[in-house]
């Protein structure tokens, strides 16, 4: 499965979806904003990840939260 924003492959961290282009996992994000981390602290721990790409992601994550009854 491949959009914008996550690549799932086998070959890639064994189908853990990862920010795509990069074998950086989309939990790792999560964990970092759980933990009371900011984007721009992601972003500098992982520079493979561009900032579009997570707020693209927050993006689709929401529309799909928030999607009309």
């Amino acid at each position: 499965m491949n959009t914008h924003v996550i690549s799932i492959s086998p070959d890639v961290m064994g189908g853990t979806p990862v920010f795509n282009g990069t074998r950086v996992p989309v939990q790792t994000l999560i964990d970092y904003l759980e933990g009371g981390e900011s984007i721009d602290e992601f972003l500098d721990g992982f520079p493979t990840v561009r900032r579009e790409q997570v707020i693209e992601l927050l993006e689709e994550a929401k529309e799909m939260i928030l999607v009309p009854a």
